[in-house]
């Protein structure tokens, strides 16, 4: 018996969608594949570097003026009761009353074992009491070693030992691009992780020119402050510091301090009391293409000097206004924001190879790099002969008494009172007066370095009494305050 086969044929219609539908799905399982590889997982990391990120909570006296217990009525001067109101009840000017705590919070994260904290300089300006809140809830009493305004890094110790910190990157080994992640306490919600990328590197943002700032778009919000960034390999590369917002909520635009700028800040905190930043005295702008071509470069680079100072250590070393420079301390110049950066990290005395362009000719010169005052600080600063201590514990801003300030006071010895905060403001100490001694233990300790009155602060067990030894005019009394706790 013949057998007929027969065949079937699909329609055309009917064919191209099964065609298309195989197409789909093979796409789709090519890009949950690719999904896979290329998406971070970030649970180990989190687990591992969260332990040694912690929440900072600080109490900060706030002056709010209070009212007299009967207000004086406005009078016009022809009203009758007038006179008798300026005679017998005169106006008092308002006086400051309690002081309200105001509490903020921020984030930090444990550089070593015994209790070195990293934060911003911001997070806590002006607190009278740090409290630390580790991740596994203990909570510490924490004091300022010292803080940086410029940069916004301040360095925190807690005392405890054997504590949870973390590995430190290169920041310099960033790609845009690359995958960041931020562990902090947004808005008080303690260990609140967020991920995004590295939007750019060495960014200027207005008035932090001495910062090469790490810009993201992790998500970061207040209470991040002071947190890490780390990389994907869970080393710290950054410091969350600062976000663009019309809002006063995250858009997308986020800034961290990187860390090696941070670690130098924090090293000279430690060691010296204060942050030291070379200057060369010029004022410089941007090359534009059409400056580049004037100029006779051959490429648009560099920052073009506009003015110099007198004296400087620019104009003595021959720098002039017109010359670009191209290269300082043997490291490139690429834009004009580079240039206050790298100058700033060279170190006051240090002899620099400068490397510029003078009518379209390149030629090399010399500077030796002077040190860098704070404008702001400048009126305060300029009564001193050494840089001010950052407020601590005592509440008190100190600095080394100029030549002129001992042969008036006739003093030997002693530290100048820039400015009074907490515990000090209420033992009546201003800004003015000499701190010639401290009393701790029953031992009176002369006053006349910087650092060792720092340390000595730090040492303060919180709460602890100390008393100390004041010259305001001619006279001279013991004042005795406590340690914040």
């Amino acid at each position: 018996m013949t057998r007929f086969l027969i065949v079937r044929r699909i329609p055309p219609v009917r064919f191209a969608l099964a065609l298309l539908s195989v197409v789909l799905a093979c796409l789709a399982t090519t890009v949950a594949q690719a999904a896979t590889v290329t998406l971070p997982d970030f649970t180990a990391l989190v687990e591992r570097q969260g332990k040694a990120v912690v929440n900072i909570s600080t109490t900060q006296a706030r002056k709010t003026p209070a009212r007299l217990p009967f207000q004086v009525p406005e009078l016009d001067e022809s009203d009758p009761m007038f006179d008798f109101f300026r005679r017998f009840i005169p106006r008092t000017p308002e006086y400051p009353g309690p002081d309200p705590e105001n509490q903020s919070l921020g984030s930090g994260f444990i550089i070593s074992a015994d209790g070195y904290i990293l934060t911003n300089a911001h997070v806590v300006e002006e607190a009278e009491e740090i409290k630390v809140r580790l991740a596994d809830k203990r909570e510490f009493d924490a004091v300022v070693i010292g803080a940086d305004a410029r940069s916004d890094v301040a360095l925190i110790r807690i005392e405890a030992t054997a504590l949870p910190h973390v590995v430190l990157g290169d920041p310099e080994a960033l790609a845009v691009g690359e995958w960041v992640l931020a562990i902090g306490s947004p808005f008080g919600f303690e260990q609140s992780v967020t991920a995004g990328i590295v939007s750019a590197k060495g960014r200027s943002l207005p008035d932090e020119n001495f910062v090469p700032f790490i810009q993201t778009d992790v998500a970061i919000n207040p209470g991040n402050s002071g947190g890490p960034l780390f990389n994907l390999r869970g080393e710290v590369v950054g410091i969350n510091s600062q976000i663009y917002s019309r809002t006063g909520g995250f858009m997308g635009l986020s800034f961290a301090i990187p860390i090696d700028v941070a670690m130098d800040v924090q090293q000279q905190l430690r060691t010296k009391g204060r942050v030291e930043r070379g200057r060369i005295g010029v004022s410089i702008q941007e090359v534009t293409r059409d400056l580049a071509d004037s100029f006779g470069l051959p490429r648009a680079a560099g920052a073009l000097v506009s003015a110099v100072e007198a004296d400087s250590p620019a104009a003595q070393a021959g720098i002039r206004q017109g010359d670009v420079i191209v290269r300082f301390n043997e490291r490139a110049v690429e834009n004009s924001a580079d240039l206050p950066r790298i100058v700033a990290a060279a170190r006051p005395g240090a002899r620099a190879a400068v490397e510029i362009y003078r009518d379209g000719v390149p030629q090399s010169l010399t500077v030796a790099v002077g040190e860098w005052r704070d404008p702001e600080a400048e009126p305060q600063a300029s009564a001193a002969a050494g840089a001010a201590v950052a407020s601590n514990r005592l509440g008190l801003e100190l600095a080394l008494p100029t030549p002129a300030q001992r042969r008036e006071r006739v003093i030997d010895h002693g530290l100048v009172v820039l400015r009074a905060d907490g515990a000090a403001a209420r033992a009546e100490i201003v800004a003015g007066d000499i701190v010639l001694a401290m009393v701790v233990g029953g031992r009176q300790i002369t006053l006349d370095k910087l650092d060792d009155f720092q340390r000595r602060v730090a040492e303060l067990k919180p709460g602890q009494q100390v008393t100390l030894l004041v010259r305001r005019a001619e006279a001279t009394s013991y004042v005795s305050l406590r340690a914040a706790r």
